[in-house]
């Protein structure tokens, strides 16, 4: 997943602590051998090889994140996709299916070209998320690269853990509790991001936020934020009523959305 993790525990010993961060470690090496476009033996680097008309069975992970990321795509109406590169080299977008009760992926035309940078990070905090409460350690906050974080329970005698958009010191900040907050921008890796719809550029120039229940979630829906014009965001928040969008401006990050957030100024 090519970035930096953060693991940080809450009300427990430190010995246990470390322990615990360590298991989720060691997930997270496990999930990246089956997610990672660039290591030859993943499931995402095998599926590239798979032709039209063929299946193949991948691992659980790996389903259980394609299985998110074809959810996001219905939800956004494609402004958000597992396979955006494809349009560098292919002329239109692959087409694949599910089986779950194979576990497999079928191609049904093109080349399974999956990146899974917009929202494989995500899945991977969820899954050390889930294995943190397996520990028993429910309060913890969890960091990718700075631009995926995901909370659990809110630290002893705080509201919550604080979180900014931005930099370190942005201004606003929110108290998070079971919640994921993702960014996406332009500034780090320049023009990356398409709009899976038409193969052009992202609209927005300045960055996004979103902020869901799940950080897979979060993180696919910070990248469509980057295509989506403000009437189209409009129609998803209306129906997904517990995320919300922040788009940056001049003057700071403006919400759209309906759900609220313990905030500091």
């Amino acid at each position: 997943m090519a970035t930096h993790f953060q693991v940080r525990i809450a009300n427990q010993a430190r010995p246990y602590a470390s322990q615990a961060a360590q298991a989720s470690f060691d997930l997270l090496d496990r999930l990246e051998s089956h997610l990672s476009r660039f290591r030859a033996s993943s499931d995402i680097a095998q599926l590239a090889l798979l032709p039209p008309g063929e299946k193949m069975r991948v691992s659980e992970p790996a389903f259980a994140c394609l299985e998110i990321a074809r959810r996001m795509e219905r939800v956004t109406g494609g402004a958000f996709s597992p396979t955006p590169a494809a349009m560098q080299s292919q002329a239109s977008l692959p087409l694949w299916d599910l089986l779950p009760e194979e576990l497999s992926i079928r191609c049904l035309s093109g080349q399974l070209q999956f990146d899974l940078g917009a929202i494989g990070k995500g899945f991977a905090l969820d899954r050390m998320a889930e294995l943190l409460h397996e520990w028993g350690c429910p309060s913890f906050l969890l960091v990718a690269g700075g631009s995926s974080i995901l909370a659990g329970d809110a630290p002893p005698g705080a509201a919550g853990w604080s979180c900014g958009l931005g930099e370190d010191n942005a201004p606003q900040r929110f108290f998070l509790t079971h919640s994921s907050l993702s960014g996406s921008g332009l500034a780090v890796k320049g023009q990356h991001i398409l709009d899976p719809r038409t193969g052009r550029p992202a609209l927005r120039k300045n960055r996004a936020w979103a902020l869901t229940g799940a950080a897979a979630e979060s993180d696919a829906l910070s990248t469509a934020s980057m295509v989506l014009s403000e009437p189209e965001l409009n129609k998803i928040l209306a129906q997904e009523r517990s995320w919300l969008v922040f788009l940056e401006t001049d003057t700071g990050a403006r919400a759209m959305g309906n759900r609220s957030l313990p905030m500091r100024a």
